[in-house]
């Protein structure tokens, strides 16, 4: 954690943590019957399931193999908490309605219920962070993480998202900001940093790199999003930020929210195209990458005119080509390395920021669990901003923390700021004191002449 961004006393961090308990005020109301939820829930399942996950549903043989992959199962030993149980209602509506057998099945099955929307809200939102690991560990190679994103989309639909994310998705939507933090945020923060001597474009109307950054980044990791601007500055990149498209949390895709997630894309990519960029480089933000770099393209139902990259990975591809050149750091450090979920186990991001770690000259001792089999921070998929999942977050916390201590490292890197959010806010809780590190800070901080 740094301190130039929280503050010694933790104040910024204090402040930010108090408004995501104040989150839930500002949910916009729901008011629909029982009813009227089971046949939105029902008829958003019927819409999104596709052959794949009809045949994933079917192909299921309940071993319990992704049990032992989530880390919400192995810090509770609740057979809730099993991953493909997760999706079962959306199997039952499969089965009841688009099954070779749902005739039979119509027999035997009862429908889904509202109280049983209620009562997976817990299983689908506070106890999943979509870190893909269930679907890792399968041996029959079940996406099970699709399948929980579209009960998760179901229930969205339906209106039983956490509060939390309804408010965020709705304040987003509604108007463009995050956690109250926009267009005029953006300006002062890199009216802040010009004046530090730092150079950053913005709304250039042709660019080569377009780059996004968060609220949070904006609020709590100001340090972040001004080591981006570093490292693409020395490396003489023509880049730029853009007034009418620089969020990359897409909030819509987190709440379940199908028509919030399309608006959030579309701002991002008509900004990118307007400018003409070739890359978009997330900042270090997890579900950032993916909301981007396939969801988008969902949305358009066709390529995108420019490459995504997270900034760990631009970083990396451009030490390995010889093109950022750090110098490594005078004193021997051991250092442990958070894999964020989606940019690592989806994306595919896992040598970029170890070549950047070994140019640092920092000595990586891997965690236990590593690269495809890391374990999430445990706040992935807006989880660390649902109040009544903090019990759950706090236990699985344990596992990571468990596993940070063994390797011996004398901090944590990561480049996911949820990640960062994560474990600072449940450290802070534990007097758990392993410094937690940004790889682009520690880039910007070591740049070789």
């Amino acid at each position: 954690m740094s301190s130039a961004d929280i503050g010694q006393d933790g104040t910024a961090f204090d402040r930010f943590e108090a408004q995501v308990k104040e989150l839930k005020r500002g949910a916009p109301p729901v008011n629909l019957s029982d009813d009227e939820r089971v046949r939105i829930a029902k008829r958003t399942m019927l819409e999104k399931l596709d052959f794949g996950t009809a045949m994933d549903l079917e192909t299921c043989v309940h071993c319990g193999m992704c049990a032992e992959a989530c880390h919400f199962y192995e810090a509770t030993q609740d057979p809730k908490y099993t991953p493909i149980h997760k999706a079962y209602l959306l199997r039952k509506v499969y089965r009841r309605e688009l099954s070779p057998i749902r005739f039979l099945n119509k027999l035997f099955l009862r429908e889904i219920t509202a109280q049983q929307l209620e009562d997976w809200q817990e299983l689908v939102f506070n106890s999943c962070t979509e870190c893909g690991r269930c679907d890792m560990m399968c041996p029959m190679g079940i996406h099970i993480s699709k399948a929980i994103a579209i009960t998760r989309e179901a229930l969205g639909a339906a209106g039983l998202a956490p509060p939390e994310l309804r408010a965020v998705e709705h304040e987003q939507s509604e108007s463009g900001t995050l956690f109250g933090i926009g267009p005029p945020e953006l300006e002062a923060t890199i009216a802040q940093l010009r004046s530090r001597g730092l150079q950053i474009p913005i709304d250039k109307p042709k660019a080569d790199v377009m780059v996004l950054t968060t609220a949070i980044d904006l609020v709590l990791y100001k340090e972040s999003f001004a080591a981006t601007a570093k490292v693409l500055n020395k490396l003489g990149v023509d880049w730029t930020l853009e007034h009418s498209g620089f969020e990359a949390a897409n909030f819509g895709l987190v709440s379940g929210h199908h028509s919030g997630q399309a608006l959030e894309s579309k701002r991002v990519v008509d900004a990118a195209i307007a400018c003409g960029a070739k890359i978009v480089i997330t900042p270090e933000c997890g579900h950032a990458y993916p909301a981007l770099r396939w969801e988008s393209a969902n949305e358009l139902q066709k390529r995108l005119p420019f490459e995504v990259m997270a900034i760990s990975e631009y970083m990396g591809r451009e030490i390995v080509a010889g093109r950022l050149k750090v110098r490594p750091m005078a004193k021997q450090k051991k250092v442990t390395y958070q894999d964020p979920c989606k940019i690592a186990r989806q994306g595919g991001v896992f040598a970029e920021p170890r070549a950047v770690l070994a140019a640092l000259g920092l000595e990586l001792r891997e965690m236990e669990s590593h690269g495809k089999t890391q374990y999430c921070c445990g706040g992935g998929a807006g989880v660390f901003l649902i109040d009544a999942a903090e019990p759950l977050r706090r236990r699985t916390f344990e596992i990571k923390q468990h596993q940070v201590d063994d390797t011996g490292a004398d901090s944590l890197v990561t480049t996911c700021n949820t990640c960062r959010l994560s474990f600072t806010s449940n450290a802070r809780k534990v007097n758990w004191n392993t410094p937690i590190e940004s790889l682009v800070e520690l880039v910007a901080a070591n740049l070789a002449d």
